[in-house]
């Protein structure tokens, strides 16, 4: 027998091995969709949470506009996650659709990218119309917006060209809407505020303050004309004008008062008011004292109690500061200790959050807000917030529930916080949603101007009426979905 002759064992063998890998290799996923989803040992609550953060940061970035079909579907991984996990279905689906999610939300920030070079014009021209005020211009506005989302899509699907070629059309409808939201917005107010006024008999109870709204209104209406690329100076005038058109009936309305009462009578109510001003603000009584010297004692209480204000937020500030060291000592020495007092500090951490809950419930009657725990997150869902209708001006009347709110945050020393506007689904989804972010933000820069938090720990989105609570079929459904939601994040996480 020839010893180099190979066997036919040897031949059977290999042929076994190469029909191994072959399957093996058949067998493997030829996509990333098919690779078996990683699923991360962090804890799944924190994830959608995470999530949940980056899905409001891409929208006030406007991403849903600027790549809607992949930000539609990280909104749906979310809300999907977060439903599976309330639900208390498989840790792992949860996860995946997490995953899911940040992938989906990842491919939306890359076609957002794409979409801002390419419609860098449209996009500025589509911006100023909304902060003119065009979504409220209705059918227009929303064909403007359909025009405009159906080229984010054609950049989604690869065809720059359409995008490009429909641009430079659609910004110049975009800045004629500008002009007519400015003009029909606020000169059309203050036309319609001038004729009821004049219909009221202003120009004869109160000539010059009717004369003057007036000219403010001409000058507006022809500076606008003339120069419809030159915003701010348009957009002051135009304040302007509406500011003095409503100063006119309170004007009306007191000289009318004022007309029926004899010269005595008009010395003991101003006397009066300033009495009921100085009562408030524990200020000497003066009223043996002339108008002047009542008013100057009323402008000095003010100023005294600015100034102790300005000093007890510094003084509340440095010891924020201070407590902020303190846990940061104590996160050093948390690092060096043993599991048991790791586990020891977090069920601490725990108990704080639960007092801390517990206390700002008491902050709050039942028909102002309902607060309530979202895993590591205090919510404090205000239901007395209102706005005038269509307007997102935060009342006088709010004050002392904005008040508490403050004193709610101030709990948690500088926690992380959101502020959510979410509208009922009366108008349109363009309207409802910019609506909404402006409540909100008019809600958060009240918290920043009142020094509640640095401006980098709060932030505002709007989300117009895409995520009801009630139906919107009846009056006290819609009444539930129009809301404000405020969201606190301690820097220091409970235990889960």
């Amino acid at each position: 027998m020839n010893k180099n002759k190979t066997s036919p064992i040897f031949y059977l063998i290999m042929m076994i091995v190469s029909l191994f890998l072959i399957t093996a290799c058949a067998g493997t996923p030829s996509s990333p969709e098919a690779l078996p989803s990683m699923v991360s040992a962090e804890n799944p609550v924190e994830m959608v949470n995470r999530l949940g953060g980056h899905i409001a940061d891409a929208r006030k970035n406007q991403l849903n506009v600027l790549s809607p079909t992949w930000y539609a579907k990280a909104e749906g991984s979310y809300l999907k996650a977060k439903n599976d996990l309330e639900k208390g279905k498989e840790l792992s689906v949860v996860r995946e659709y997490v995953n899911n999610g940040e992938t989906q939300l990842q491919k939306s920030e890359e076609m957002a990218k794409i979409s801002r070079t390419t419609l860098g014009e449209l996009i500025e021209a589509r911006n100023k119309a909304r902060v003119a005020g065009a979504t409220d211009l209705g059918k227009d506005y929303v064909a403007a917006e359909n025009r405009f989302l159906s080229l984010t899509r054609a950049i989604e699907s690869n065809d720059l060209r359409y995008a490009q070629n429909n641009q430079k059309k659609l910004a110049g409808v975009f800045r004629e809407l500008e002009i007519r939201a400015i003009k029909e917005k606020t000169i059309g107010e203050v036309n319609t505020l001038i004729d009821q006024a004049e219909r009221s008999g202003a120009k004869k109870i109160t000539p010059k303050s009717f004369a003057l709204a007036q000219e403010k209104l001409k000058e507006a209406d022809e500076f606008i004309t003339e120069n419809p690329y030159d915003k701010d100076t348009m957009k002051k005038k135009a304040d302007k004008a509406l500011f003095l058109a409503k100063r006119l009936h309170p004007i009306m309305d007191q000289s009318r008062k004022i007309k029926s009462m004899d010269s005595e009578q008009i010395a003991l109510w101003m006397e009066d008011t300033l009495y009921k001003t100085t009562r408030k603000l524990s200020a000497p009584d003066m009223r043996d004292q002339n108008f002047e010297i009542q008013m100057e004692n009323i402008l000095g209480t003010i100023e005294t109690l600015q100034s102790d204000h300005d000093f007890m937020i510094e003084k509340v500030n440095s010891q924020q500061e201070q407590m902020e060291v303190l846990n940061q000592r104590i996160a050093l020495l948390d690092k060096q200790t043993r599991r048991g007092q790791a586990e020891k500090d977090r069920l601490a951490a725990e108990k704080q959050f639960n007092q801390q809950y517990n206390e700002v419930q008491t902050f709050f009657d039942r028909d102002e807000a309902e607060v309530y725990k979202q895993e590591n997150q205090l919510v404090i869902r205000l239901k007395a917030v209102k706005f005038p209708v269509g307007q997102s001006i935060l009342m006088p009347g709010t004050y002392t529930l904005m008040s508490k709110v403050q004193r709610a945050i101030r709990i948690f020393g500088e926690p992380q916080v959101v502020v959510e506007g979410h509208t009922d689904s009366t108008g349109s989804d363009e309207v409802n949603e910019h609506l909404s972010q402006q409540r909100a933000e008019a809600v958060m820069e009240y918290l920043i101007a009142n020094k509640t938090l640095p401006s980098d720990k709060i932030m505002a989105v709007g989300f117009g009426s895409v995520r009801p609570l009630a139906s919107n079929e009846t009056p006290e459904g819609r009444a539930i979905n129009r809301r404000i939601d405020v969201i606190i994040t301690p820097t220091v996480k409970p235990a889960l």
